[in-house]
């Protein structure tokens, strides 16, 4: 029996959906490695480690670019609708998230540079606890998006509100320490960068969380999003 021409244009853009399920999933599994690997510099006093995920970033930056040429095209040739809009959609946006989630991988890294050349401070120890959750999450959710479970999404998105809580735990932590010595006051400072990096990647970790859900409910989520970063300081890097 031969395949209708619609039947070969459905099995084609499936094909299409799941090549770009593919680079998305490459994408996450690249900054779950990023950030374990900045932070492990950081902690180790790595320096060629660290300048080693710098330079990798840009791995992430040309996957970006292949979901973009490839959206594009499937859009323009396959005109989808619905469902299947909201497949392509969202992987635009998951792609962009990822990407500024290797950005901030490689921001940690470039820190861990400056801070192999301090003396070891003891707050930097809190900061693979907190790596840890955001990295869980980002697992997570990636995990959603590639099995469409939204209500695993929703129970990755609730957890973000740790991640704040263990931000606002060591911020408070280095500002002690930089009132006890002036001179723990640069290093506290790249330490709060990193710190406020790790909180801003389980942001966007949340972000694609939320894409997950409308896309396959075709819904946002109708619950208010969990925050508890409480510092309202403007240190983003």
């Amino acid at each position: 029996m031969v395949n209708k021409p619609t039947d070969h244009i459905v099995k084609s853009f499936d094909e299409d959906l799941k090549r770009l399920s593919n680079v998305i999933a490459e994408m996450g599994g690249l900054a779950e490695a990023q950030l374990t690997r900045a932070v492990e510099a950081l902690v180790r006093r790595n320096s060629e480690l660290a300048t080693q995920v710098v330079q990798d970033d840009k791995r992430i930056d040309a996957l970006e670019t292949e979901v973009g040429q490839m959206t594009v095209r499937m859009l323009a040739l396959r005109q989808p609708m619905a469902q299947d809009l909201r497949e392509v959609v969202a992987a635009i946006k998951i792609a962009s998230d990822i990407e500024r989630i290797g950005d901030y991988a490689k921001n940690i890294a470039k820190r861990a540079i400056v801070l192999s050349t301090h003396a070891p401070m003891k707050p930097v120890a809190s900061i693979p606890r907190m790596s840890q959750l955001a990295l869980q999450i980002i697992k997570d959710v990636l995990d959603s998006y590639i099995e469409k479970d939204a209500e695993g999404a929703r129970a990755a998105w609730r957890r973000d509100e740790e991640v704040d809580e263990m931000y606002n735990s060591l911020f408070r932590e280095m500002l002690t320490y930089m009132m006890e010595d002036p001179r723990n006051i640069g290093p506290c400072t790249h330490l709060l960068f990193i710190a406020k990096n790790i909180e801003r990647i389980g942001d966007h970790a949340t972000n694609i969380a939320e894409i997950v859900y409308f896309l396959v409910h075709g819904r946002s989520l109708d619950e208010e999003r969990p925050k508890g970063d409480t510092t309202n300081v403007p240190i983003d890097a």
